[in-house]
């Protein structure tokens, strides 16, 4: 495996993450398609030996049962000062106040329990899940300052947001001396980029680390819609996210399919090969329930693609509704 520094600091990552949303467990009324722990472990100890070292999770996922998953695993199989683990804290855990946003009451509570379920003494990289309306930028902004320098966390992310409003909490940072992002979570694929208008420009110039998630667009650029699994079936958020352009993504993920064909590789490898020759692309998320989907991921990382494959796969796209960003 060959490490990539990540954005504009020192530290050292695969240019794949494995997502661990796909863990978890399938009665906790968040997703019913995930892995259980001793699926999840197959999935997590193959990417080590992979030499993949970066591992995204969340509080949400599966309601804290993906973190205590990950964090069983990581903790049984790998060297803590090798490994980067990132979690993320914004959505609401259960019913009643205090419980979800970006508040210095609920990151200070959500990052404890975060680390509590990973039983790690530090987290990599902690990520704002989403834009908090209802709290002052100032106030979340100096709260992850204070994580950061009480030593529970290393660097701090953010994911699916305007390009104004990541701007003006970096502003916000910079101003007062605290802790800047170095990070941006974003949705990106060949079926949906929206982030090229603005956010990863921003991105580019800052040098931002993006590591774009739903990279294959929930399983759709990978295989003909008529092979449908669980999880396209099941998947009620990305449904959303997709089924109402279907028709055009439909000729996008054709085009996907004859450039693998001449090239003699996957459909998936040309997707992470498009998004991997992308200037602030640093890792993209790969919700790897198997171990081939991993395999296949790794494989994409030398992929080049020509100017004109690229301009092939591009031309068609047309303007989409914002998703992600609310």
């Amino acid at each position: 495996m060959k490490y990539v520094k990540f954005g504009r600091t020192g530290m050292d990552v695969s240019p794949i993450c494995l997502g661990a949303m796909g863990f978890g467990e399938p009665n906790s009324g968040f997703h019913e398609w995930v892995l259980e722990e001793e699926e999840s472990f197959k999935v997590i100890k193959h990417a080590l030996g992979l030499g993949i070292n970066f591992f995204d999770t969340a509080n949400i996922y599966s309601y804290g049962a993906s973190e205590r998953i990950l964090g069983k695993a990581l903790n049984q199989f790998a060297k803590r000062d090798e490994i980067v683990v990132a979690t993320k804290a914004f959505m609401g855990m259960k019913d009643g106040p205090n419980s979800q946003g970006l508040s210095r009451k609920a990151l200070m509570h959500q990052v404890d329990q975060s680390l509590e379920r990973l039983q790690m003494d530090y987290i990599d990289l902690y990520i704002i899940h989403r834009w908090d309306y209802n709290t002052p930028i100032e106030e979340t902004m100096e709260a992850l300052h204070d994580i950061v320098k009480s030593g529970k966390v290393r660097y701090i992310g953010a994911s699916s947001m305007y390009a104004w409003q990541f701007a003006k909490a970096q502003h916000v940072a910079d101003k007062n001396g605290w802790t800047q992002f170095v990070s941006m979570q974003n949705h990106l694929n060949l079926l949906y980029r929206e982030e090229e208008r603005e956010m990863m420009p921003l991105c580019d110039d800052q040098m931002i680390a993006v590591t774009p998630y739903s990279p294959l667009a929930a399983g759709r650029l990978t295989r003909d819609w008529s092979a449908e699994t669980k999880r396209f079936n099941t998947d009620k958020t990305a449904k959303e996210k997709y089924d109402r352009t279907k028709e055009q993504d439909q000729l996008i993920v054709k085009r996907v399919a004859k450039i693998a064909d001449e090239m003699g590789i996957l459909r998936s490898q040309v997707a992470l090969a498009w998004l991997l020759q992308k200037e602030s692309v640093v890792a993209p998320i790969i919700g790897a329930t198997k171990e081939s989907h991993l395999n296949d991921a790794v494989g994409a990382i030398d992929i080049e693609l020509s100017s004109e494959a690229i301009t092939y796969l591009e031309e068609l796209y047309v303007p989409h509704e914002v998703v992600g960003a609310i």
